[in-house]
């Protein structure tokens, strides 16, 4: 896949199935992660992959974190389901190192960079990614399951596994509406 093609085409299908990326395609999305800019050379990223068993005991730390906010049951299921849209979930983590040139936020972008460049990794190799994020990777509870301390934030889940369909054609977007030049 030509790699202007894959930028300007993605698209996630909220829906993967069997098989998830693994051997070297696994092993090309995490490089891939691990090509993300990084400032000062802090390496500022944790990825912990969940399959098979980890996804169920991903599913029991998202609904104690629920439980923990007396949400209402049907907010649980969801949650309790939600590790399932897809046979893999990578939970991709911004590792802080108190740095006096490299904020964290710096960090958690770089972070999110490199959630982004594992999608298009996968991509790129036949499987199919999409990100999501939400209140639960903010949740005291889930910093806790997953060993966060000081200015640590998980960025994003990435869900990954097989396409069931073709993703929709890309809305076209009108430059000008985005750009403005100084």
């Amino acid at each position: 896949m030509d790699a202007l093609d894959l930028l300007l085409n993605r698209r996630s299908i909220a829906k993967l199935s069997e098989p998830a990326p693994e051997g070297k395609a696994l092993e090309n999305i995490i490089r891939a992660g691990l090509r993300a800019p990084d400032h000062a050379g802090l390496t500022p990223w944790r990825f912990v992959i969940s399959q098979g068993e980890g996804l169920h005991k991903l599913s029991k730390i998202l609904v104690q974190a629920a439980q923990a906010d007396q949400s209402e049951a049907s907010v649980v299921e969801k949650v309790k389901n939600a590790p399932f849209r897809a046979p893999m979930v990578i939970t991709v983590i911004a590792k802080v190192t108190p740095h006096d040139k490299v904020p964290a936020f710096e960090q958690h972008l770089s972070a999110g960079c490199a959630v982004q460049a594992m999608q298009m990794a996968a991509i790129a190799q036949g499987y199919q990614a999409f990100w999501r994020s939400g209140k639960w990777m903010f949740h005291p509870h889930v910093h806790q399951a997953f060993n966060l301390s000081g200015e640590d934030q998980i960025v994003g889940f990435l869900y990954l596994g097989t396409p069931g369909c073709t993703p929709m054609k890309v809305p076209e977007r009108d430059l000008s509406q985005f750009v403005e030049y100084l």
